[in-house]
């Protein structure tokens, strides 16, 4: 079948066209099946199926969320409650999502984060990457990488999250890149080590990847959200995909992006939730650094699936411009995951569109906290919003 997608009032294309965005107008978009067929003047649509009237919106590529820890048990509403209070609070952190983890069954952890994928898609976003992270054990690493495989295709192993309550580091490391990496590696497309202070350090980050990429993953660090450290320099010397946080950054670290196609993963709603000073997207940028945002999707310390929300926080505290922020939320989140079918609207691109109830993509950032996600098409298949709470073991996301 095919879809004609026309009365648009912007359509972004981070292609060809004006500006960054390469944004074009009077134009129309036909689908077919699950890639873009066609792009092209209004006036010389080919026929097709069924047409989608866009209302005079903007149309753009379905939100990238490259950044996302989805499979987990429970909530850590008490410990944000306590931090926004200014209170100490001693519940565990990510210990306590490791407990409810494993005591929850698969059924549970399943539907939790398929609710959470459906929540993300009615917020235009079409692919989304998910971590495991909350199992710390064989077993439940795998089980979980096993549910997000079910989910997305964008699965990543972070065994190295933090060490459990109870182990030695040494041993935990030599675990992680034993025998638990053999038995997630078969479910993850990416290996990722939290290399930051109370986390691993340079030595242990150094290894697990390396074991990782040895077993042919791909690499991703979380490196520099609570302290200047190794973890970007480090994610750049072993050309990792994308180093995720990147708060506190020295001006070597800055220069050893600038000049790689490591992917500085910029995560706002961390920042906000936990009180913390923003990433400088502003002087990344204006280095020449290849930037991304997505959600950090977690129940501690991000607790949103909306990309929207973080592209607003993005302009508004950390000096992006709306088109900067739009181009990190879809090209650069499709760059962190080495993908050329996504994040971009040109012919032969998946199919995956959002439609905007605003004509343009700066009201994402102007009018923040406003639904204005019209409609979403993933794969080529349209889903209309508001809509029935959808079934959230099918259609996901990729």
């Amino acid at each position: 079948m095919s879809i004609l997608i026309d009365n648009i009032g912007e359509l972004v294309t981070n292609d060809e066209g004006a500006g960054l965005l390469g944004l074009r107008r009077d134009v129309a978009v036909v689908v077919e099946g699950d890639r873009i067929a066609w792009i092209g003047p209004s006036a010389q649509a080919p026929a097709s199926d069924q047409r989608i009237d866009a209302g005079g919106g903007a149309v753009l590529p379905g939100f990238v969320d490259s950044h996302a820890h989805l499979v987990f048990a429970g909530d850590r509403a008490a410990e944000f409650g306590a931090r926004m209070a200014g209170e100490p609070y001693t519940g565990g952190g990510i210990r306590t999502t490791v407990a409810a983890t494993r005591a929850a069954s698969d059924d549970d952890l399943r539907r939790n984060a398929g609710r959470l994928v459906a929540e993300a898609r009615r917020q235009g976003t079409t692919t989304i990457e998910i971590k495991s992270g909350y199992g710390l054990n064989v077993e439940d690493e795998a089980r979980s990488l096993r549910i997000a495989r079910e989910l997305s295709d964008e699965t990543t192993f972070l065994g190295a999250h933090v060490v459990p309550a109870g182990s030695d580091p040494g041993e935990y490391v030599d675990l992680v890149r034993g025998s638990m990496l053999a038995a997630c590696a078969p479910y993850a497309k990416w290996v990722d080590v939290f290399c930051d202070r109370g986390a691993f350090d340079e030595e242990q980050t150094r290894a697990i990847l390396t074991a990782g990429k040895q077993r042919g993953l791909g690499l991703r660090v979380h490196a520099n959200q609570l302290t200047e450290g190794p973890g970007v320099r480090l994610a750049v010397e072993l050309g990792a995909a994308s180093a995720d946080h990147c708060t506190h950054l020295s001006s070597a670290d800055v220069d050893a992006l600038a000049g790689s196609a490591t992917v500085a993963t910029l995560l706002p709603g961390a920042e906000f939730s936990t009180r913390s000073p923003y990433p400088d997207a502003r002087r990344l940028i204006d280095t020449g650094v290849t930037v991304a945002l997505a959600t950090d999707c977690n129940p501690g310390s991000s607790y949103t699936s909306s990309m929207p929300f973080c592209i607003a926080l993005a302009v508004r505290d950390m000096r992006m411009t709306p088109a900067e922020a739009v181009h990190a939320a879809t090209a650069g989140g499709a760059k962190t995951l080495r993908r050329d079918d996504i994040g971009r609207l040109r012919p032969g691109a998946r199919a995956d569109l959002t439609v905007l109830d605003a004509p343009s993509h700066l009201h994402l950032a102007y009018r923040p906290g406003v639904p204005l996600i019209r409609q979403v098409l993933h794969n080529g298949i349209p889903s209309n919003y508001p809509a029935a709470a959808p079934d959230t073991t099918k259609g996901l996301l990729s």
